[in-house]
């Protein structure tokens, strides 16, 4: 007899009947916990104690994840959300949490991971307080999806969908600058206009010193009509429209800026920071659509300003910035005299942290690119150096840090965006015979489950 395949059902996959479950704590990604036949389940949603009714939607052996059913037994702690959009959209998650509770959850979170290093490696006394700022339209940068519908001739606007690749259509978000969340549904009703509507791509709005700026991703030229209209609705709105082509190239549409050879000069945001030493002066922070900034304007001012008070750069020190991105450590800690190297893997990112240097004549920095997971022996920046300031992206910055033993700076600032990475490498900085002496919460994203700290390592010479 033929015999013919049947895949077996996914039990891991399988739906459960309802439960009732009781939440206990949040985990650091800011998911409910709860136990169930000696197994930890997580349940997106849920609070600490509150009393729910869920669905198993996955079983692996050591833990289990639920769909939230019905909320049986609210927490105090529990607000409604904000954001029209909050059910679909899959940015920010924790606007279900009062927050006050938000922040208690994450410098918990931060202390609790850190802490399983070693039972006193955070001690009360080395906890700095919290940098916290508005809850909302705090975000000075967003980039919207598209995606055209040629059967309805209709082009979306928005966000990603929770754990999704489809668009949620969006009129609004609260958690970016109003100026910019008000530019969301005229933008949408706009492009909607085009003839050429189906060759667009992202749509990246930002509010700088400058300015509100807009670059809108085109896949192909676009017609003169199409071209006319986009620069009247910039005029209209006072936006700096920018055109980004396959190549990357940027072309303004509003207003027209010539240079002396007869080009076209582009005009780019850019933010401003402290200068060390000099609180009445400022250092200028240019940046392109395509550069990594930090989103959260004055969280960044605070959290730049405590790093460098933490590493307290003297000007007879060699500083050294890895991960350096356009300068947004190495500008203010160039400005305290100390010789700054800043090194950063993305030539682009490279290229404008230089301009940023010569654009506020600090002739002290300098910016080298390098792949910081690769193997550093030949890299002519490498060798004794004073501080050390660490900014990596979620991953982390365990490959650097291998090399040590080479720089053997007195003091190490640790920026971190995922604390998960930051107390892996925590262990390395302590093998090597460095102590924490100072950490803390930097609440770079309020109403989301993201966590950015900064950790201070002092060298021990004892």
């Amino acid at each position: 007899m033929a015999q013919f395949f049947k895949a077996k059902p996914n039990k891991s996959k399988q739906l459960s009947s309802k439960l009732s479950l009781e939440i206990t704590q949040l985990d650091h990604l800011g998911a409910g916990m709860a136990q169930y036949q000696g197994k930890v389940v997580f349940v997106a949603g849920g609070l600490p104690d509150e009393k729910v009714t869920v669905q198993l939607t996955e079983q692996k052996k050591n833990y289990a994840k639920a769909k939230l059913i019905k909320i049986d037994q609210a927490s105090a702690q529990r607000r409604e959300p904000n954001c029209p959009h909050y059910v679909e959209c899959g940015g920010c998650d924790l606007q279900h949490l009062d927050v006050a509770a938000q922040r208690d959850h994450k410098q918990n979170a931060l202390i609790d991971l850190m802490s399983k290093l070693g039972r006193d490696l955070v001690a009360d006394e080395i906890v700095a307080p919290a940098i916290t700022g508005e809850a909302w339209h705090y975000r000075r940068r967003a980039r919207l999806a598209t995606v055209f519908d040629k059967n309805t001739n209709h082009l979306q606007l928005g966000f990603r969908q929770t754990a999704s690749s489809k668009i949620v259509s969006i009129t609004q978000c609260n958690v970016l600058a109003k100026p910019l969340s008000d530019l969301i549904t005229p933008f949408a009703a706009n492009l909607n206009q085009l003839k050429s509507k189906s060759n667009l791509g992202h749509l990246e709005l930002s509010q700088a010193e400058n300015g509100l700026f807009a670059v809108l991703r085109v896949t192909k030229i676009l017609p003169a009509s199409d071209i006319r209209w986009l620069t009247e609705f910039a005029a209209t709105h006072d936006i700096c429209l920018l055109l980004q082509d396959n190549d990357n190239q940027l072309t303004q549409l509003h207003p027209q800026l010539l240079t002396e050879a007869g080009k076209q000069k582009v005009t780019l945001p850019f933010y401003s920071l402290a200068a060390e030493n000099h609180p009445q002066q400022t250092v200028r922070c240019e940046f392109t659509p395509s550069n990594f900034v930090q989103v959260n304007g004055p969280i960044n001012h605070d959290m730049v300003t405590q790093a460098v008070s933490w590493l307290d750069p003297q000007a007879d020190e060699r500083v050294l910035d890895l991960f350096c991105g356009v300068g947004n450590f190495s500008l203010p800690l160039a400005s305290s005299a100390a010789k700054v190297i800043g090194v950063e893997g993305v030539p682009d990112m490279v290229q404008q942290a230089k301009n940023n240097a010569a654009l506020n004549q600090l002739d002290n920095l300098s910016f080298h690119h390098a792949d910081l997971s690769a193997d550093l022996t030949h890299e002519k920046w490498l060798g004794k150096i004073d501080k050390l300031l660490l900014d990596p992206a979620r991953a982390g910055a365990f490959e650097s840090l291998q090399w040590l033993k080479k720089m053997r700076p007195k003091k190490v600032v640790y920026v971190s965006c995922n604390p998960a990475s930051l107390a892996r490498d925590s262990k390395v900085l302590i093998d090597q015979g460095y102590q924490l002496s100072k950490i803390g919460m930097v609440d770079m994203f309020p109403q989301t489950h993201h966590i950015e700290a900064m950790a201070l390592f002092e060298l021990n010479v004892s």
